[in-house]
């Protein structure tokens, strides 16, 4: 297969990114301290937290086609987004894209429930239970009985990312975050990992496992997959 034509080289990831101004500490996808590897991001103008939470239908997938196309031409090899409920449009990315797409850490929950032991099931982790409907998790094969814990609509969690305050600390955040997945894990002792939906969660997804013990899914996991995908390491031989 020829080379393709691109404006720059060496960046295997394009991160289609919500327009958002609340701090992204490491460990999130929108900090490039998390990856390990070049990453180019695209801002889709008009994708605020509230507008892609609220989604239920590709009203606003434009945009989204749109930009991905530039990070392909530009370069990218394959597509992520920094929000999981864009869940909703991975056939619609993946089926317009000519390289490949992984939306969500949402796609990973399917394959976390064949990995659990006999009466466990994974449940997702999300910003906002209420906004996450059955066609965002139909939309990539998830299970609509799937347990869902939401951070609470009051919690600085969610007020901090809609409003893009800068001034709520990692600490403050970091035990919303602890607390909520506790008392959910404590109420339904079926639960056997969890899957975090939202990729803000993702700096917590280490204290979560100490507090919890279990594996902990999310959009780092994710995408260090897809990575490997497309840059497979090479093994030296004796």
């Amino acid at each position: 297969m020829p080379e393709r034509k691109r404006t720059y080289y060496g960046v295997p990831i394009g991160i289609l990114m919500l327009e958002t101004y609340f701090e992204r500490f490491n460990g999130d996808i929108g900090n490039a301290r998390t990856w390990p590897f070049p990453v180019q991001y695209k801002i889709v103008k008009g994708a605020s937290p509230d507008r892609i939470t609220s989604l239920t239908s590709t009203d606003f997938l434009q945009p989204f086609l749109d930009a991905a196309d530039e990070l392909v031409a530009a370069g990218c090899d394959g597509i992520t987004t920094t929000c999981g409920f864009l869940a909703l449009y991975q056939r619609e990315l993946a089926g317009h894209c000519a390289v490949p797409v992984a939306t969500s850490a949402l796609l990973q929950v399917p394959m976390v429930e064949r990995i659990l032991p006999k009466g466990k099931r994974p449940a997702v982790m999300t910003f906002s239970a209420e906004g996450l409907t059955s066609k965002h998790l139909e939309s990539v094969g998830v299970d609509a009985n799937t347990p869902v814990i939401g951070m609470p609509p009051a919690s600085q969690f969610q007020r901090s990312i809609r409003a893009g305050d800068t001034s709520v600390t990692f600490e403050t955040l970091r035990r919303e975050v602890l607390d909520v997945a506790t008392a959910a894990c404590k109420a339904d002792s079926s639960i056997g990992a969890l899957v975090l939906e939202c990729t803000n969660l993702t700096p917590y997804s280490a204290d979560l496992r100490r507090a919890l013990g279990l594996p902990i899914f999310d959009v780092v996991s994710l995408v260090h997959w897809f990575h490997r995908s497309l840059r497979p390491e090479t093994f030296a031989q004796d």
